[in-house]
Formats: C-alpha cells, sequence, structure tokens
C-alpha cells in the first residue's frame, strides 16, 4: 500500500516537472490509500485554483482509492508524531494514517524527508 501525500497529487495535477517525476512513483488505485483529510487538501486547493468542477472530478477518481476515516487511535497517534517531528496537523494525521496501514508515504513536501516508510520526490529526483 502507498498513501500519497497532497503535494504530490498536486505536482502531478499541475504536470509540473516534479509532478512528471511523481507520477511513475503512484500505486494503482486498489493500493492507493487516500485519507480523507487529502480529500479535504485537494478541495482546498482546486477551490483555491478557481477549478471547483475539476474538484469534484478528482474527489470521484480518488473516492475509487482505499479512502481513509480519521479514527481515535490514528488521531492520538497523529498527534505524538506531531509533538516528536513537529510536523503540521494535516501532515501528522497523513504521516499516522500511513503508519497505521503499514503504508509508505509518497510526497513532494520536505518535511517528511528522512522520516520511516517515506518515498520523498525532490525537484531532484526520488530519494
Amino acid at each position: 500500500m502507498r498513501l500519497v501525500d497532497s503535494s504530490a497529487w498536486i505536482e502531478v495535477l499541475s504536470d509540473s516537472v516534479v509532478g512528471r517525476k511523481v507520477r511513475g512513483e503512484f500505486p494503482d488505485r486498489a493500493s492507493c490509500l487516500v485519507p480523507t483529510i487529502v480529500q479535504f487538501e485537494l478541495a482546498k486547493w482546486f477551490t483555491r485554483e478557481g477549478r471547483r468542477r475539476a474538484s469534484r472530478d478528482m474527489i470521484a477518481f480518488t473516492s475509487k482509492c482505499v479512502v481513509v476515516d480519521l479514527d481515535t487511535d490514528t488521531a492520538v497517534r497523529a498527534a505524538g508524531l506531531w509533538a516528536q517531528h513537529r510536523l503540521a496537523t494535516a501532515d501528522a494525521i497523513i504521516y499516522a494514517t500511513a503508519l497505521a496501514y503499514g503504508a509508505d508515504l509518497l510526497t513532494c513536501d520536505k518535511h517528511f524527508e528522512g522520516l520511516a516508510g517515506v518515498v520523498y520526490v525532490a525537484k531532484g529526483g526520488v530519494h
């Protein structure tokens, strides 16, 4: 299983240079975890970009992946990860979800670099 962070989705959707690198790391839908917080972040991004119809299409697409709701155990674990790694709240939830499912985390966010189970794609490539 692989959890794809919002940053990786956005790079792919933007068709950036990094996004083209990330695209090759995407899992198939049956192996792709999508926490509802990632759906929120994607919807927020599309709304900010003035692309509400595209937002609905993306939510429909991600809904065909393995959608994961936030539960109490993951929330508590996220709080510990927030404190330990100084992650933003959403990032702590995303990382805790990946850990809870034994999935790796595909991301373009530098603050995840070096954490266990993270596939970090920087402008220079996969690390």
